[in-house]
């Protein structure tokens, strides 16, 4: 009985510190927030005095401190803090990042309340509303109270647009047809603003250069019936002239290489019905005709005035992009277009080094040097030089000296334009490109083989609107010869015939294909969606026309080595649900497959799927889980080889949140595995089968992320919780969880340290 009264006692001392009123500077009161009660006079109905009341609520003005079951934790922590004086450290984190002031009664203007109360109940057409303020005491605490007294509310009975005889006028009363302001609908000042805005908008893409939303006035008439209004919408007399007008464009003036103490003396091109000024042979005429929407006589819209500044800032070449407009005197209808462009740099170096580790034990560096020439051909165009050179080293394990050795170069050059036999024309703000590419790498793996591979890609890539882009390469080309095998890889390769797949010889051609959705840069949104989907074919035409069949014994050759011929699809969707500013949950799944054919009985190495490590499943070593139920970190041989499968399926969640300043935290799991389509005698269980769900290995762990600005330093420490290649009804691991326990910890903590976030 004692014991109980301890407890009790405890808890409502603790109750009380949390509560927040501890502490209070004196004479002062603790806010708890408002109550709004909506009192109905005439046929409101529940539901929509509910709403009401909801809506008024979330006017009030102070925010009170949150509460939990009658608590404020936030408070408590302001509180505990006590007096800090200095301006960091932990006291200053705890009482202001975590911590939260008391909102006091003080700060609270019950009459500047319940004038907005009035005010919103009458701007959403509930007429003749009666507010009154009043508050109640309870110990140290105070809570507002409001009652709002509306009847039913006030609908649109008449709409009236302007009906005279002017230009404006006759443009507007074109749009009345699509208006907001519907006969019946209830009357709403939010519904008006909105309509005005519209209306603006819609006037600017037609020639309204001038026009302001501020011009346009609704008059409300409620002396027309029982709760009825007219609404009569009209053009201010006070609105200048010229917004009454629609304007053309006249000339189009071009600085391609503005400063500001430009050159009153600068030669003036023409080219079409541009003037540009100071070009200087910098670029050729033709890329502002691409750009520009605009041509002369063309009425002015706001549609191809944004998609030309789009335009101009796409093509990668102009470090300042501005434009204005000014009014022909002599016409007094027609605008002079001008844009500022400022270019960037021609030619410029970037230095990068790169410092790398994964969950297999590499870990090394990376030099890279990028040259660029922007302008190359003084048509905008982007030609990209890079060579790079970098090391793995294998620490730890029963696996050290099998190093990694990489060397190599790519050349880039990127058109903003199509470069097609057949003329395209996008009518997007974003500049099409077409991409051609050659690069080179050899790689030499220490004690193993090394492998030198040849890459070549020509193609498209063009974005709809912000969120759809699209890539298409009508030809993709990869060539890799080993060299150099060692006997001991050879002995290996008796031992795991699937290693021979890694050292083939491989000749890889065809297109591919890729289509993005992505509304993750709108950071306003509660809820963002990426989508990414692929589709890679690979010596299919030509497959078809030669007719080629493995199965028949022999392969087609092109200069002496046998073609891929392949289908690949890979689909990655991701959610993210933002909590707040500091916290968000987000989540990944990826759904691939990939079926050879043909010319082939298996996809080349270098295009299969792998799963484990850093950005996949973080509790299992990179490329050891899979595929199937079969054990692929078992190590056959005297080096961990490289597990692949025909089909992939993973899903990972990580919860982040805001620690302290730079400092992020995570919460995660991740689930999948990958599988083969066709048995292989020398992997049991790595067959894809009805019952895959049950072959699903599934880890979870916590993690840091340094979020440094200009790179995220990430930590993650996993942990498995299903491992797949047990035997059926023994693969859920959790009861076997023991973190106090030493060969525990070394058999399945896996530690990752990686740059950037895992997806």
């Amino acid at each position: 009985m004692n014991k109980n009264f301890l407890y009790i006692l405890f808890l409502v001392l603790f109750v009380a510190a949390c509560s927040g009123t501890k502490g209070l500077p004196e004479g002062e009161l603790l806010y708890t927030g408002g109550k709004v009660t909506v009192v109905k006079e005439d046929s409101i109905s529940r539901k929509e005095r509910k709403k009401l009341q909801g809506k008024l609520k979330e006017i009030l003005r102070p925010i009170p401190n949150k509460s939990f079951l009658g608590m404020r934790p936030k408070l408590f922590l302001y509180n505990l803090a006590g007096n800090v004086k200095k301006e960091k450290g932990f006291r200053h984190w705890l009482k202001y990042s975590l911590g939260e002031a008391p909102v006091l009664f003080s700060q609270v203007d019950l009459e500047y309340n319940r004038a907005l109360l009035q005010n919103y109940s009458e701007n959403n057409g509930y007429y003749n509303t009666r507010t009154s303020a009043d508050s109640t005491k309870h110990g140290k605490t105070v809570t507002a109270k409001y009652k709002v007294t509306t009847g039913q509310k006030y609908r649109i009975k008449s709409v009236q647009f302007p009906t005279d005889s002017s230009v404006i006028s006759q443009e507007i009363l074109k749009m009345k047809r699509q208006s907001l302001l519907k006969v019946g609908q209830s009357y709403s000042l939010d519904n008006i603003k909105a309509e005005r805005i519209r209306l603006d908008l819609l006037l600017k893409e037609r020639g309204f250069y001038f026009f302001n939303a501020d011009y346009l006035k609704v008059q409300v008439d409620s002396t027309v019936g029982k709760r009825d209004v007219d609404l009569f919408l009209k053009v201010k007399d006070e609105a200048p002239d010229k917004a009454k007008k629609p304007f053309k464009i006249n000339k189009i003036i071009i600085y391609p290489n503005y400063a500001l103490n430009q050159d009153s003396l600068v030669k003036v091109e023409k080219y079409k019905d541009y003037a540009i000024i100071g070009n200087n042979n910098l670029f050729k005429p033709r890329i502002f005709d691409r750009a520009l929407y605009f041509e002369k006589d063309d009425l002015y819209n706001r549609t191809n005035h944004n998609l030309s500044l789009n335009r101009l800032v796409n093509l990668g070449t102009f470090k300042f992009v501005k434009n204005q407009f000014k009014v022909v005197d002599t016409t007094g209808n027609y605008l002079d277009a001008y844009y500022y462009l400022t270019p960037l740099p021609r030619k410029s170096i970037r230095i990068e080094i790169l410092a790398k580790t994964n969950s297999a034990n590499y870990t090394g560096t990376e030099l890279k040097i990028n040259w660029s020439n922007r302008n190359t051909f003084h048509g905008a165009e982007l030609l990209q030089v890079s060579a790079f050179g970098g090391l793995e080293v294998q620490l730890g394990g029963k696996n050290n000296g099998f190093n990694v050795y990489r060397f190599g170069g790519e050349a880039s050059l990127t058109w903003p334009r199509f470069i097609s036999p057949f003329k395209f024309k996008s009518s997007s703000g974003y500049v099409p490109r077409t991409n051609t590419t050659l690069g080179y790498e050899f790689q030499n793996r220490k004690q193993l083989y090394s492998l030198q591979t040849f890459k070549a890609s020509f193609g498209y890539a063009w974005k709809e609107n912000i969120r759809k882009e699209h890539m298409l390469n009508i030809t993709e080309i990869t060539f890799a010869s080993p060299s150099n095998i060692t006997t001991l890889y050879k002995e290996q390769v008796l031992e795991n015939p699937s290693l021979k797949n890694v050292i083939a010889k491989q000749l890889i051609f065809g297109p591919t294909y890729s289509y993005t959705y992505n509304t993750e840069m709108e950071k306003n949104r509660k809820n963002t969606f990426y989508y990414k989907g692929a589709i890679d074919f690979s010596g299919n035409i030509y497959g078809l026309a030669v007719g080629a069949d493995i199965k028949k014994g022999d392969t087609i050759k092109v200069l002496g080595i046998p073609f891929s011929q392949f289908i690949k699809v890979q689909n990655e969707f991701k959610h993210t649900y933002r909590f707040s500013k500091n916290s968000e949950l987000k989540s990944r799944i990826i759904v691939g497959a990939g079926f050879a054919y043909g010319n082939s009985d298996l996809i080349p190495f270098s295009k299969q799927f792998f799963i484990g490590g850093t950005n996949s499943l973080r509790a299992f070593r990179s490329r050891t889980l899979g595929p199937g139920s079969y054990d692929g970190s078992i190590q056959t041989s005297q080096f961990i080889p490289d597990q692949s499968g025909d089909v992939k399926l993973e899903f990972n969640s990580e919860y982040r949140a805001k620690i302290y300043r730079f400092i992020n935290g995570a919460l995660f799991m991740d689930a999948g595995n990958i599988w083969l389509l066709n048995k292989d005698e020398n992997k049991p269980g790595s067959q894809l089968t009805r019952d895959f769900m049950k072959e699903l290995a599934v880890g979870v762990g916590a993690g840091l992320r340094f979020d440094f600005s200009f790179l995220v330093l990430r930590t993650d420490l996993a942990f498995p919780l299903r491992k797949p290649y047990l035997p059926d009804g023994k693969r859920w691991v959790i009861d076997q969880v023991n973190f106090a326990s030493g060969p525990w910890r070394s058999d399945n903590l896996v530690f990752n340290l990686a740059i950037g976030y895992p997806f």
